[in-house]
C-alpha cells in the first residue's frame, strides 16, 4: 500500500485534497482524521503539519508527500522534489528599511530574522556572507521594528504588508516556492504504485489546462481549422452526414478556447462546443 503524506492545515491543505479528489482518491470526511485508507486505490493517506512532510518522507517512513518547495528545502532532509503540482505559488525574498543594504552581499555582519532558518542559512553561505540566522515563527516584520534583526526574509506576494511596515524588497528572489510532489531522495524511480499516482496527478494538471472542443466545418476549410486546433497529437475528424460537411473534435488549451472558437467562426465553422475534461491519461 502506498503511503501519502498530506497537508493537514495552511494554504496547502485545500487545493491538496481538491487535486486528490479530482484523481479519484477518496476523502476524508473529518479534519480531526489523522490517517486515511482508501482500500480502492491500494493508498493510505497521512494528513500531517505541511513543515513536519519532507521530515517523515526523507525518513522513509512515508512514501511520498505533497508539500511546499520552499518548506523541503528549509527541512534539510533526505527527500527530493518529483513533481510540480502548480498550486500555492509564493516568491521568498529579503526586506529591510531603506537605505540599509541594497543586496545579499552587503549583509555581513547583520542579523537575519526568518522563519526559514534553514533555507536562508544556506542562501548566505551560498553567497558567501557571515551573517547570524535567527528563526522566528510569524510575523517576521516586526523583528526589525523591535530590534531584533536589521533584515527579514519572507514569503512575499503584493508586497503590502511589508511597505506598511516601511520595509522595501531588496535583492533577488531567495526562491519561487509552489506545492510539490515529494519522495525519499535515492527512492526508486520506478516504483509503480509511485508512478500510477504521478500519472493521475498528471492527468489532473493537463484537464485544468485543456478543453474538448467540437466542430462542424466544410471539409475545403479543414486544414486551416485543424491548424487552429492541432490537439496533443491530431485532431479527429469525421465526415457529416451532410455531404461536404465533416465534424472535428480536438483538445485546446482553456485560455485560448474563447479566442480559437472566434476564429473558427471567421473560418465558418458551426455548433462549436467545449467541454471540460475531467481526467485523462497521456
Amino acid at each position: 500500500m502506498l503511503r501519502i503524506a498530506v497537508p493537514n492545515k495552511g494554504s496547502l491543505s485545500e487545493p491538496a485534497s481538491a487535486m486528490l479528489h479530482e484523481a479519484g482518491y477518496r476523502q476524508r470526511k473529518d479534519r480531526r482524521e489523522l490517517v486515511l485508507v482508501d482500500s480502492a486505490n491500494d493508498v493510505e493517506f497521512f494528513f500531517l503539519r505541511p513543515r513536519d512532510i519532507a521530515v517523515y518522507v526523507g525518513s522513509g517512513k512515508l512514501d511520498i508527500g505533497i508539500t511546499g518547495r520552499d518548506l523541503l528545502l528549509d527541512s534539510g532532509s533526505q527527500a527530493e522534489e518529483i513533481m510540480q503540482l502548480g498550486f500555492a505559488g509564493s516568491t521568498f525574498r529579503y526586506a529591510t528599511r531603506p537605505g540599509t543594504a541594497k543586496d545579499v552581499s552587503e549583509f555581513g555582519g547583520m542579523t537575519v530574522a526568518t522563519s526559514f532558518a534553514g533555507l536562508v542559512t544556506k542562501h548566505l553561505a551560498d553567497n558567501g556572507v557571515d551573517a547570524a540566522v535567527v528563526h522566528l515563527d510569524g510575523a517576521v516584520e516586526t523583528a526589525i521594528q523591535l530590534g531584533v534583526a536589521e533584515i527579514i526574509a519572507d514569503v512575499v506576494e503584493t508586497g503590502t504588508t511589508l511597505r506598511n511596515a516601511g520595509l522595501e524588497i531588496i535583492g533577488e528572489p531567495i526562491l519561487k516556492s509552489e506545492a510539490v510532489v515529494i519522495r525519499r531522495s535515492g527512492a526508486p524511480a520506478d516504483d509503480p504504485k509511485v508512478q500510477q499516482f504521478l500519472r493521475r496527478m498528471q492527468g489532473v494538471l493537463v484537464a485544468r489546462r485543456y478543453v474538448m472542443m467540437d466542430y462542424d466545418i466544410r471539409v475545403e476549410h479543414v486544414e486551416r481549422a485543424v491548424a487552429l486546433t492541432p490537439g496533443l497529437e491530431s485532431p479527429t475528424v469525421s465526415p457529416l452526414h451532410h455531404e461536404g460537411w465533416v465534424a472535428v473534435r480536438s483538445m485546446v488549451p482553456s485560455s485560448d478556447a474563447q479566442r480559437i472558437m472566434d476564429e473558427l467562426y471567421e473560418l465558418g465553422a458551426r455548433a462549436i462546443l467545449t467541454t471540460n475534461i475531467h481526467a485523462c491519461r497521456l
